[in-house]
């Protein structure tokens, strides 16, 4: 016999990027399966996960069966990892932060382990592409969530053909997003999470340069 089974209490650590919709990925199929889940959420956007927490708790959820949990890695995520009650750890970030994760969930109580881990995509124009069409979808893939996307198509391979007519749309549409509040409807790009984020962006532009890559536009503080 087969049975179908909750797995159990589960920890949950989502990132900064994309809070809520992290937040509900990870809720929703461990809540339809009948676990409770302990979330922590990055310390850098605690609040959206705080108020769904509260939208939980006055839709009549039974205490205990969602906990939200705010706090650094070393600290509360750790705790999730290697905590011996839970019997399954979920965790969205950076590839050195899963292998981390794996090793404390196996060092604990060898609890089951599903990882969504940074990465690169590369974005391949050929030279038959709809020139306004990939430059659209360069822009989309490379600019959204002010380009903070583990699936962002940071590398753009264009054919030869059509590289100088690519380039010069693409530069074009970068120089008419609008820098502002992410509140305003006019606002097409916003603030990057954090400075600590905003530097990284800037050294990526400057370890581009150091390496013979050329600058067309933007690139500055």
């Amino acid at each position: 016999l087969t049975f179908r089974e909750a797995v159990g209490p589960i920890g949950c650590i989502i990132p900064w990027n994309f809070p809520i919709l992290m937040a509900a990925w990870k809720l929703g199929p461990a809540l339809c399966c009948g676990c409770t889940v302990v979330l922590k959420t990055s310390e850098k956007t605690p609040l959206s996960a705080l108020f769904l927490a509260q939208l939980i708790q006055e839709a009549g959820f039974p205490k205990g069966v969602v906990n939200v949990l705010s706090g650094d890695g070393p600290t509360a995520g750790r705790a999730i990892a290697s905590h011996m009650r839970l019997t399954k750890v979920a965790f969205t970030g950076s590839t050195i932060t899963g292998q981390k994760i794996m090793t404390m969930a196996v060092e604990s109580n060898m609890k089951r382990v599903s990882l969504e881990l940074g990465g690169k995509s590369a974005l391949i124009v050929l030279g038959d592409a709809d020139l306004n069409k990939a430059t659209d979808i360069a822009q989309v893939g490379l600019f959204l969530n002010q380009g903070q996307c583990c699936c962002a198509s940071s590398r753009v391979f264009v054919h030869a053909s059509i590289y100088d007519a690519f380039l010069v749309a693409a530069k074009k549409a970068a120089e008419a997003r609008v820098l502002g509040s992410p509140f305003e409807a006019k606002t097409s790009q916003g603030p990057q999470v954090d400075k600590l984020q905003f530097d990284k962006v800037l050294g990526y532009i400057q370890d581009g340069k150091g390496e013979g890559a050329r600058l067309v536009t933007g690139g500055a503080s």
